[in-house]
């Protein structure tokens, strides 16, 4: 694969969120009978649970005087209570109760959004609720499959959602930014396949008979405790859309079959990755790391999180300054190398997303 070293006119470029699609609102354990508030995508939600266990999402702003609800209670089954005046309002945005009157002005409801809770994970739908297809969730079932154990944080990376993708769809950057841990010099000598569909966005990289960067030489350890021979090693990365990424990593011993399907002699990771845009600036970032290997050791897998956690926090100050050095020269224009392939393919399909998304509202203005 070859891609000319030109500048391009669209990377550095703040993109707008497709809002047709779904994005993680939180960790389903952060979603409880007390509201919750989040932005996503520049809307600011009030999220909460009702009697029975259900997650709503309400935009975070009364009807009466734009108070938080976030701010208030939940009372009863499943309605919230403003608590500036009291008023409450039912888990589809409806105003149930007003102080000092018997008679509820018809106007009085607040937006409700589309939720399903889907790999441990609450989704919000901020876009036509008609749209809202639960088949569209984006596949991360190893993050509640018993066959994988892990666990994960949440990262409020203080930059562009678009800059943790572009990081996440090449990964030549850990042999600088994660020296001494998961990167080794292989990675930019390796070459890569770029493949990708009408949401999706596949990159898959081979290292062949190299030397074990020091973690995976110890994960493939808790497994084969005598190896300290060479190991194949992969890396493939899928991208769906509209912001989800996860990760195929792992390391097999040297000539045991990886590279053509067989795995059994080595280890496996899944690198899960969902960032919810926040505002222009600013996201969430929410991750796991799950693994096929010692599934049932609470030891691996509280050092794993923690281990990964230091590895990203590496990554959130590099993506901190890159966003302040964007916001320092508004006019520069980023450069495309070899290695952007992925990235520039993921940012292609955001921009078709919202492409189609302003024709269906040229189409809607002219039936109005």
């Amino acid at each position: 694969m070859t891609v000319a070293q030109t500048r391009s006119t669209t990377t550095n470029k703040t993109l707008a969120y497709p809002l047709n699609a779904w994005y993680a609102a939180g960790w389903d354990h952060e979603v409880t009978r007390k509201p919750l508030a989040r932005k996503i995508a520049d809307r600011p939600l009030a999220l909460y649970r009702t009697e029975d266990g259900r997650a709503v999402a309400l935009s975070d702003a009364c009807w009466h005087r734009l108070a938080p609800l976030s701010m208030g209670k939940v009372v009863g089954r499943d309605e919230i209570q403003c608590p500036y005046h009291g008023i409450r309002f039912n888990s589809a945005g409806r105003c149930t109760s007003m102080p000092a009157q018997e008679t509820i002005n018809p106007s009085a409801l607040v937006p409700s959004f589309p939720v399903i809770e889907r790999h441990r994970f609450v989704w919000v739908w901020l876009g036509d609720p008609a749209k809202a297809d639960p088949n569209l969730v984006p596949d991360m079932h190893q993050v509640d499959d018993p066959e994988w154990a892990g666990d994960g944080k949440t990262i409020h990376a203080p930059c562009n959602y678009q800059l943790v993708m572009d990081n996440l769809m090449d990964l030549t950057h850990e042999e600088f930014v994660h020296e001494g841990s998961i990167g080794n010099d292989a990675l930019s000598q390796a070459g890569f396949e770029v493949t990708h569909t009408d949401n999706t966005v596949t990159l898959t990289r081979w290292m062949t008979d190299i030397d074990a960067p020091p973690v995976w030489a110890g994960y493939l350890r808790e497994r084969f405790p005598d190896y300290t021979g060479k190991v194949d090693r992969w890396q493939i990365i899928r991208f769906e859309a509209p912001s989800t990424i996860c990760l195929d990593v792992g390391v097999a011993k040297a000539g045991t079959g990886a590279p053509d399907g067989d795995r059994s002699q080595g280890v496996n990771g899944y690198v899960m990755n969902t960032i919810s845009p926040e505002t222009d600036r600013s996201c969430h970032y929410f991750w796991a790391f799950m693994r096929n290997f010692s599934v049932k050791s609470q030891r691996i897998t509280t050092q794993t999180r923690e281990g990964v956690s230091s590895i990203f926090a590496q990554d959130e100050a590099m993506l901190k300054a890159q966003q302040e050095a964007i916001d320092a020269n508004p006019d520069y224009e980023f450069y495309n190398l070899n290695i952007d392939a992925g990235g520039m393919w993921v940012r292609r399909l955001i921009e078709r997303m919202l492409e189609a998304e302003e024709r269906l509202a040229s189409v809607d203005e002219l039936r109005h």
